[in-house]
């Protein structure tokens, strides 16, 4: 399921894979398809392993002395204690690898807050509310450098400020499509690859923001264990 959000509230929610018809309807320039090609490495033979110990230890010395079996069974038994073993399911929603600590900013804060923001918190976006803290649009540090919005290198330093001075509200990219933490993964890339933006907000049955998911998340769970499944239903 998939939602867009304006300034005006909700103005689309039903499936992701309607979104290139709904999207040119909303007359929003800002939303851009990004051609993507991915290259899959396969890792099985990337020359990763670990070298078997050849019967000493890494100075060539003596093998260690083997311990007695019911020592190793107590050690193994205490390390089972210590560290218990981990629940694992493959990544297969959008709940799986989101953020849940999401940085937002104010409609009404600055474009130089704005970028404060996004520095100090080292992330690349960041979804804009409103007064009511209803999501009605996207931040990105692309939209911030656009040609579109920045002055020209040869405007004099009241141009720059009145830039720097003017509400987020005049440059964020709305609509902005927003995503249930049910939604698969799969469907979340069409989404992204078809709006062209870096990530897309979460938002709960009651439209409220519980979370952003970005490219970076996605990247992130590709290479930790449990395996990403992009591929299953």
């Amino acid at each position: 399921m998939l939602a867009i959000y304006g300034t005006s509230g909700l103005m689309y929610r039903g499936p992701i894979e309607e979104l290139r018809r709904v999207l040119p309807t909303l007359r929003s320039a800002r939303l851009r398809p990004l051609a993507v090609e991915v290259d899959r490495p396969d890792f099985a033979d990337s020359g990763f392993r670990v070298p078997p110990r050849a019967g000493g230890d890494a100075q060539g010395g003596a093998p260690a002395p083997a311990l007695p079996r019911t020592a190793a069974v107590a050690m193994q038994a205490y390390g089972d204690v210590q560290h218990p073993p981990v629940t694992r399911h493959p990544l297969e929603r959008v709940q799986d690898v989101m953020t849940r600590d999401v940085v937002t900013v104010q409609e009404q804060l600055p474009v130089a807050e704005g970028w404060r923001l996004l520095a100090e918190r080292d992330v690349g976006q960041a979804p804009v509310l409103d007064g009511a803290g209803r999501l009605i649009g996207l931040l990105t540090r692309a939209e911030l450098l656009s040609p579109e919005h920045l002055p020209r290198p040869q405007d004099s330093a009241l141009v720059w400020r009145a830039f720097l001075a003017q509400p987020l509200s005049s440059i964020m990219v709305t609509p902005v499509p927003a995503v249930t933490p049910e939604t698969p993964l799969r469907r979340l890339a069409l989404a992204l690859l078809a709006t062209g933006l870096p990530g897309l907000p979460v938002v709960d049955d009651g439209e409220a923001l519980i979370g952003f998911v970005s490219r970076s998340d996605i990247l992130k769970a590709v290479v930790h264990d449990p395996p990403l499944d992009l591929w299953a239903g």
